[in-house]
């Protein structure tokens, strides 16, 4: 078995809109070890959680390759994909829209194991589910309890059991504690790590917030107007950034320190357009140091150094 669980090759999704295209992911590529965590980071609206969705087929990709476990599944049939999904699971945003709220944690837990007919006795199912609430660190009393009668840090974890009841190897977490209090966010992050550790599962955790992309994560992409543009380590990504968009997203995160001082790059200019945009680098109307290179020709996804791949001709 490959050491990799998924291989993202030139991955594309298009939007129709009466405009003209809008590529919200174009030509996306990179390879995820097994029992790792991918980071994908950026602004809003360039393409985080389509990616995810896409990964997981939950929409169609325009073009390109996505292999789970050296299957390629784009182009698979609905039932295909039905018994795959025991595999690839989702953590959603919001825990207040994702969960049914005329439905008990008892019947919205138990409903992954009944669809996939994993537990179709009810007594089993509800023995899973006390399981996967102890897991998630949920009490047993909150078993017949309603959502609204839950705070959004419960919710989330009856999110995360519905994700762990069908045992998948792979999770996208889709910005899953961007809705809740900082003391809760360590909560949820500590508990999903812990998971990882216990059970081996592999994360592609997309988050707009680096200083929790950096606690969570192996490697980290960084994502600008639908395009991959520095992709590397943790480690290497805060110690050594070499793109001019993650220069400034790094010089954003505040030092916890009183009176330290950072100095801040202000990124001027216009933000291009994703409407069928032209063949140049999508950064260059906001980059200090663009040339007429930059604005011929987009810069593709190269290796500058080893393991730390940029898309910039200036590097």
């Amino acid at each position: 078995m490959s050491d990799n669980i998924l291989e993202v090759s030139h991955l594309k999704k298009y939007f129709k809109t009466r405009q003209g295209m809008v590529h919200a992911v174009d030509d996306v590529s990179f390879t995820l070890g097994r029992g790792k965590t991918l980071g994908v980071v950026g602004e809003s609206g360039c393409g985080k959680s389509t990616i995810g969705r896409v990964i997981l087929q939950l929409i169609k990709p325009t073009s390109g390759s996505v292999k789970f476990n050296g299957r390629e599944i784009v182009g698979l049939r609905s039932g295909e994909m039905r018994h795959l999904r025991k595999e690839m699971q989702m953590i959603f945003q919001d825990p207040y829209s994702s969960i049914d709220p005329r439905r008990t944690v008892n019947q919205i837990i138990g409903e992954p194991l009944r669809v996939h007919k994993i537990r179709p006795d009810r007594a089993a199912r509800e023995e899973r589910v006390l399981e996967l609430m102890e897991t998630v660190g949920l009490a047993e009393r909150l078993i017949n309890a309603y959502p609204h009668e839950l705070d959004g840090g419960r919710r989330q974890r009856v999110g995360i059991a519905c994700a762990l009841a069908v045992e998948p190897s792979f999770i996208v977490c889709d910005e899953p504690v961007s809705a809740l209090d900082v003391s809760i966010q360590a909560q949820i992050l500590n508990l999903l790590k812990h998971l990882q550790q216990q059970i081996g599962l592999t994360y592609i955790f997309i988050t707009h917030d680096l200083s929790v992309v950096n606690h969570f994560s192996d490697d980290i992409a960084v994502m600008y107007l639908g395009q991959v543009v520095e992709l590397t380590s943790a480690e290497e990504l805060f110690a050594k950034p070499l793109h001019p968009y993650t220069q400034a997203l790094l010089s954003a995160i505040p030092v916890p320190k009183i009176g330290a001082k950072k100095e801040r790059i202000i990124l001027k200019g216009e933000i291009s357009s994703p409407i069928d945009p032209p063949d140049q680098c999508r950064f260059a109307k906001r980059c200090l140091y663009a040339t007429d290179e930059c604005r011929a020709k987009c810069p593709p996804l190269r290796e500058a150094a080893p393991g730390h791949q940029v898309a910039c001709w200036r590097v």
